[in-house]
């Protein structure tokens, strides 16, 4: 390739308007990529907290146990913890309540637990809608610095005496570079985002479906408490 054909030269030699969307293009994958590398890391750290979790959690020790430690490590009540801190917590203080009914507790903390669910379905989803416009706008970002240069190429075509390929090509190619600009944008979003929606979506069906076993648990201890008053959700 000459040096007047370089994607240097014909970048520098782009209009203004064209200039401006390849930036625009630039930006905004540079930003696509770092939520891309952000998302990986908080999804694989809340697959890793969930596992952890869990093998403590059925791990056989008692509840009001785990509760303390899980307390005792802020940073750490994330995912499934801070689902199982928020109903616990809610779940004994509706104990202490005279005269609580057994299904109006398990009920609370399973308000409490969906609450606590729905703030952890948002963390995770941080960023998504920002990849998927990414990838479904870019194209048409990098395709209307397309048209717009290859309009112009026409334009100066138009007032020479004398049309030649040579004329027309430089300003084609530079206005091509921003639909390229716009791909190069686009699909590494989209692929990100299929990715980690499909990531996502399986840990919030590990929530869900842990929020309904530890209701079950909390039901069963709640009914137990009643049928022997004074005795402690201590084990499951």
């Amino acid at each position: 390739m000459s040096s007047d054909m370089s994607f240097a030269h014909l970048i520098m030699g782009a209009s203004f308007v064209v200039q401006m969307v390849m930036l625009l293009l630039l930006v905004v994958s540079m930003v696509s990529w770092t939520m891309i590398f952000r998302r990986r890391t908080a999804l694989k750290a809340a697959q890793n907290a969930a596992d952890d979790f869990e093998d403590r959690f059925w791990s056989g020790g008692d509840l009001a146990s785990l509760y303390r430690e899980v307390a005792d490590n802020p940073r750490e009540v994330i995912g499934m913890a801070g689902i199982f801190q928020a109903g616990f917590s809610e779940f004994a203080r509706l104990r202490k309540q005279v005269g609580a009914d057994a299904r109006n507790v398990v009920e609370g903390a399973q308000r409490v637990m969906r609450v606590a669910l729905s703030r952890e379905t948002d963390d995770l989803e941080t960023h998504l809608s920002f990849l998927a416009t990414v990838g479904s706008t870019s194209p048409y970002v990098g395709l209307f610095g397309t048209v717009w240069g290859i309009m112009n190429s026409f334009r100066g075509l138009g007032n020479a005496q004398q049309a030649t390929l040579s004329m027309v090509a430089p300003g084609i190619a530079e206005a091509l570079i921003a639909t390229a600009m716009g791909l190069f944008a686009a699909i590494p979003a989209v692929i990100a985002y299929n990715r980690y929606s499909h990531d996502v979506e399986r840990l919030i069906n590990r929530y869900d479906n842990f929020l309904e076993e530890f209701s079950t648990i909390l039901q069963r201890q709640s009914h137990a408490a009643h049928a022997t008053p004074g005795r402690r959700a201590e084990d499951h």
